[in-house]
């Protein structure tokens, strides 16, 4: 069976954290029962056998810090996904910035002659107001970016967003208001990941 490689670059949201790390050396310092089922990459590669997904997800880091590790990341990979944007917003860092370092990621993945996605920045439970108008202005840019560049975008955030309160998670989808739960990573994996 032929199987696609894709390479999941991005922050603690690929990484599946606070109940997964990709990195087992992260697992044996955290004293805790680790849960891969804590990925969105778990959940889609159960729904198609034939994807093999490398989960590059670093807790923490700003595009800018992902954006760094890419070129590592990919060898040997078909296919790009791009996720991060949120710690820059965590860091009050510029939204120009970030969607800058996203865009750079996507032509960088494309010249490298792979097919690339781009993720949408989800709600932030735990954050205030000024978070909350920077993740919608970057989820603009980012729906304009994929557009402009005819790339796929992954739409995280319509799919773990409240009806009542879409700049929040639904609370059953949230571990601890900053990362998905199991069945929000698996909503990711089944509703919102598609092949670019």
């Amino acid at each position: 069976m032929d199987r696609t490689v894709i390479a999941c670059l991005g922050d603690s949201i690929t990484a599946g954290s606070p109940l997964w790390d990709p990195d087992p050396q992260v697992r044996v310092r955290v004293d805790k029962e680790f849960d891969e089922r804590s990925q969105w990459q778990w959940w889609a590669a159960r729904a198609d056998e034939t994807l093999d997904f490398w989960n590059h997800g670093v807790y923490g880091e700003r595009t800018d810090q992902i954006a760094a590790r890419l070129d590592d990341a990919v060898v040997g990979a078909e296919v790009l996904i791009v996720q991060g944007g949120i710690n820059d917003i965590v860091q009050n860092r510029l939204v120009a910035d970030a969607i800058r370092n996203l865009v750079r990621m996507v032509e960088r993945g494309r010249r490298l002659g792979l097919a690339v996605a781009l993720v949408d920045v989800l709600p932030w439970n735990n954050g205030d107001g000024r978070a909350a108008t920077d993740i919608d202005r970057l989820n603009v840019l980012i729906a304009e970016a994929t557009d402009s560049l005819g790339v796929v975008r992954l739409p995280f955030n319509a799919t773990l967003a409240d009806p009542d309160r879409p700049q929040r998670m639904r609370d059953v989808l949230t571990d601890d208001g900053d990362h998905p739960s199991v069945e929000g990573h698996r909503m990711l994996g089944q509703r919102a990941f598609r092949l670019p």
